[in-house]
């Protein structure tokens, strides 16, 4: 089998002869991950599995109309890609919180072939060989942590919520007090979800951001820096959110994010940032927000070898 790589956005996109009926899966990967050379990840798309119709095609959820049949035989092609089974899959049980769970094999098979004896769960942490973390997205934030040192990995789902509650951060310590992860060591990629100029917020979720993520016009330079090479002071000051005039705000999760980890002591070079959007895309990735709900959601794999 031979992977065709395709430049989409600064990410890309691996399209790969799949299986005896030549199903193509398309699927993200990051440079900075692979470099490390101790994981095997992927972020999905829509392409590559046998739901139908809205949830077409690589849907891994049963909460909007899916059969569980389909889905399983996503999550088998998804295991697959990685070499593995769907016995070595674990699972989030995300609420939008910033709990982070320590998985180990005893947890193998969680969320697919067996039931999470836990819940409230937005990030998936270990250091075992061998166990596929997945979590879930349709315009949330997929961050992968991978640290080459202490051979350690985390994978979190982060909305506005995990997103002002620094779920990175969280897990970045969770690493360290269980694997003794250091920010300056780790790689990091924060993959495809909504943009700011899609992304409307109210006023409350808007203070809430401005609570905690004090104005830095160096860091957003630094990040505008990423996609642009002439930067304006209002392109600075409009980097993490702008107010427009019926009261609402467009919000940069992206940027939201880099902050958390540079906040962190993660060095910038060492945080990939996409710029693909899910609701940009629908024909590429579900987006909840691109339609209004009717969607199949996204998946995000990581394990070590």
């Amino acid at each position: 089998m031979q992977n065709k790589l395709i430049r989409y956005g600064n990410c890309v996109i691996c399209k790969l002869q799949f299986d005896k009926e030549n199903q193509q899966m398309a699927y993200f990967t990051f440079a900075g991950l692979e470099q490390t050379g101790i994981v095997e990840h992927f972020f999905s798309t829509r392409y590559g599995g046998v739901s139908s119709d809205y949830l077409s095609s690589l849907n891994f959820s049963v909460i909007q109309g899916d059969t569980k049949e389909n889905v399983m035989q996503n999550f088998t092609r998804a295991a697959a890609h990685m070499g593995m089974t769907c016995n070595d899959i674990v699972c989030t049980q995300q609420t939008h919180t910033t709990n982070i769970r320590k998985v180990t094999s005893s947890d193998k098979g969680k969320g697919v072939v067996c039931e999470r004896d836990y819940t409230d769960v937005d990030g998936l942490i270990t250091k075992e060989s061998g166990i596929v973390l997945a979590a879930f997205y349709a315009d949330c934030v997929p961050l992968f942590i991978v640290d080459p040192v202490n051979r350690a990995i985390g994978l979190a789902h982060s909305g506005w919520r995990g997103t002002v509650g620094k779920i990175g951060k969280v897990m970045l310590e969770k690493m360290s007090i269980e694997y003794g992860t250091k920010p300056e060591d780790v790689r990091v990629a924060i993959a495809p979800s909504i943009c700011q100029a899609c992304y409307e917020v109210s006023a409350d979720v808007a203070l809430a951001f401005t609570d905690i993520f004090a104005k830095d016009d160096i860091k957003a330079k630094e990040y505008l820096a990423r996609y642009q090479q002439d930067i304006t002071q209002r392109e600075i000051d409009n980097c993490l959110m702008y107010h427009k005039e019926n009261d609402k705000y467009q919000l940069n999760l992206w940027y939201a994010n880099f902050r958390v980890f540079r906040d962190a002591g993660v060095p910038d070079k060492q945080i990939e940032v996409t710029d693909v959007c899910t609701c940009c895309n629908p024909e590429l990735l579900f987006s909840h927000r691109a339609s209004k709900g009717k969607r199949g959601n996204l998946g995000a794999f990581l394990m070590l070898k």
